[in-house]
């Protein structure tokens, strides 16, 4: 299976867990709650290994062995998947990347990887967050035009 495979099988399960809580009828503002953070945290782990395996694939479609070995390395210790932090990655492959990916990174992408990579933290340091369904779907769907832009680059490099 090939790492965009496994981009598309993460999408689906996260997909169907989105269903899963929609179809979920609970007046319990406080599940409510649970959920959001819940799901946040899945969407921030889909974002950071979503670029990761996009690039390793990248590297084994178009590199020598050494290479890939390299990018696996790199990726491997890539950790927050903020805005800036993505166009580093991309950059480090071509200027050209860093340009393209810096203008599918529009104000709304960015403001919504920002805070999906905020809550995300502070929900795993133990702190209040106050995410709610509704912006962690917003901020998913954001996320996702995201991850198109960026497998869309890597297929569109791969192919030329």
């Amino acid at each position: 299976m090939s790492d965009f495979q496994d981009v598309s099988r993460m999408k689906r399960r996260l997909d169907a867990t989105f269903e899963r809580i929609s179809s979920f009828d609970s007046d319990s503002s406080e599940l409510q709650e649970d959920f959001a953070r819940y799901l946040c945290v899945l969407v921030s782990g889909y974002i950071k290994r979503s670029i990761v395996q996009i690039v390793q694939e990248h590297a084994r479609r178009e590199g020598a062995p050494t290479l890939q070995r390299f990018v696996e390395r790199k990726t491997s210790r890539y950790t927050s998947a903020n805005p800036e932090r993505i166009k580093e990655l991309l950059g480090s492959f071509s200027q050209d990347w860093r340009r393209k990916i810096e203008t599918i990174m529009v104000d709304e992408i960015r403001d919504a990887i920002t805070s999906i990579i905020k809550n995300r933290h502070l929900i795993a340091h133990g702190r209040s967050s106050d995410i709610t369904l509704g912006q962690v779907r917003a901020y998913y769907q954001k996320a996702q035009d995201l991850i198109d832009g960026i497998q869309e680059l890597c297929l569109e490099d791969s192919t030329d």
